[in-house]
């Protein structure tokens, strides 16, 4: 049983166990729990219901596993001969999850 999950602007395959990163959670500690109520797909023993846009009464649960940084970006702006050089970095802050049910 796996299904699709739309966590703000990101779309995500998930199966129970799975671990995850969406975006950061700041409110939620390691080990609370956590629902994604907006499934775009469940598979279930080969029958496949879609939403439209999202499937009713489809709920999927995890726990969250803690915080961490993803890699870093670097943004570099140069012009030749102008003495225009700017450098920046960044790096996002995610929320680790474990999925841990799927309810259909």
């Amino acid at each position: 049983m796996y299904a699709v999950i739309r966590d703000h602007s990101r779309q995500t395959t998930v199966r129970e166990g799975d671990v995850i990163l969406c975006d950061l959670k700041s409110d939620l500690t390691q080990g609370a729990p956590v629902t994604f109520d907006e499934v775009l797909l469940v598979e279930n023993e080969g029958a496949v219901v879609f939403g439209k846009p999202t499937v009713e009464g489809a709920v999927v649960t995890g726990e969250v596993l803690g915080e961490e940084k993803g890699p870093k970006v670097i943004a570099l702006r140069f012009k030749r001969r102008k003495n225009v050089r700017v450098k920046r970095g960044h790096r996002q802050r995610y929320t680790r999850v474990r999925i841990t049910d799927i309810k259909a």
